[in-house]
């Protein structure tokens, strides 16, 4: 086990059992895969177009407090079949403790039909400092200043 590894507990429920715990790919992989826990004789169909569905995962987790779990679409979902996620990155907070859950939404042209057990998105663990405000007066000044939203061209 790698030892900068952070431990975070996870909890199958009914529907998921049976499915892999979230699996990094391939040996440098930052997002661990998660699965689809839809019943094993059913499936969900994502509408063409622009249909959402909310998929489930079958397991809770306690992701450890200073940390969060991203949850990001996978690319070759995105490029083959115009799969995503409406909230992407969507964020699991440490004090969440209900199933995993992914928002998926079809972009494409076709129905999509998701299976038990389908990778349908990543997730990653990561830190998130906490934040403490400082009300100024100024802000010190930088060359790009106020430019945003394009202000460098296309």
């Amino acid at each position: 086990m790698n030892p900068d590894a952070i431990s975070v507990e996870l909890k199958w429920l009914a529907h998921g059992e049976g499915l892999p715990v979230p699996t990094y790919g391939t040996e440098h992989a930052a997002g661990m895969d998660l699965h689809a826990a839809v019943a094993e004789d059913e499936s969900v169909t994502l509408a063409p177009g622009g249909g959402i569905e909310l998929i489930p995962c079958g397991f809770s987790m306690a992701v450890p407090v200073g940390y969060e779990a991203q949850v990001r679409p996978r690319s070759g979902l995105a490029v083959k079949f115009g799969i995503s996620m409406p909230n992407a990155p969507g964020t699991i907070d440490a004090d969440y403790r209900g199933e995993v859950c992914v928002p998926l939404i079809n972009h494409g042209p076709e129905p999509f039909v998701v299976e038990r057990g389908m990778r349908i998105a990543q997730m990653l663990v990561l830190p998130v400092p906490r934040v403490s405000w400082s009300v100024v007066d100024d802000l010190c000044a930088t060359t790009r200043g106020q430019g945003g939203f394009g202000h460098t061209g296309v």
